[in-house]
């Protein structure tokens, strides 16, 4: 059981130091990772951004994901029942939604060039790792160096899933009944947006000195 969402990062910075060295960047999933990679790109001195990233959704169930939008690029798996048309709308409706809080969060900032860089993927807590899958696939396609998905807790199929799929994944507790993240940690208050402005700020502020 975590106490909060810096303590579980703190701990996971730990497991995440042999990359200190690396030419390394940390992407927090919004808006729950954001505390947790704070507390990674702290420790491991590397820049840190908001993943720009949405699942998207069947046209039958929205929850299920066939695959992922970000603001330049996309995947998909694809789907019997599903028209490009679909994913060609799916697209523009996410992308304005991502482009509202790459506004908020990043401002007029230009996103990190990942190619051949060790990015870290950094979320609170992973259930059924589709979402993260989804992200990770698109992220693929900026020529990183390594991608290591990193979370204070994870099921076991979402382990087993995206290990497959990246060059790490660092879990600290994989339980033997998952009841979803939140179950994990004593505090587990919603994170807004303001905090994860208060995040950011600090970490470029801390940037900036040790620049």
């Amino acid at each position: 059981m975590f106490h909060d969402r810096i303590e579980a990062g703190a701990l996971l910075a730990a497991k995440l130091k042999k990359y200190k060295n690396d030419p390394g960047i940390v992407l927090a999933v919004p808006r729950g990772g954001v505390p947790v990679a704070y507390a990674v790109a702290k420790e491991l001195g590397f820049p840190v951004e908001v993943i720009f990233t949405k699942k998207i959704g069947h046209p039958m169930n929205k929850e299920y994901a066939i695959g992922a939008a970000s603001l330049t690029d996309y995947f998909v798996i694809p789907h019997e029942n599903v028209t490009e048309e679909y994913i060609q709308q799916e697209l523009l409706r996410i992308r304005s939604r991502l482009k509202e809080m790459y506004e908020k969060f990043m401002g007029d900032k230009e996103p990190e060039n990942l190619k051949g860089k060790t990015v870290m993927v950094i979320d609170d807590g992973i259930a059924t790792g589709n979402t993260v899958l989804g992200t990770v696939n698109v992220l693929r396609k900026s020529n990183p160096g390594k991608i290591i998905v990193g979370a204070p807790v994870a099921s076991e199929s979402a382990v087993q899933k995206i290990s497959k799929e990246v060059d790490e994944v660092v879990v600290l507790m994989i339980p033997e009944e998952f009841y979803g993240v939140g179950a994990f940690y004593e505090d587990f208050v919603e994170v807004s947006d303001d905090e994860v402005l208060f995040y950011l700020d600090k970490l470029k502020a801390m940037r900036k000195v040790a620049g």
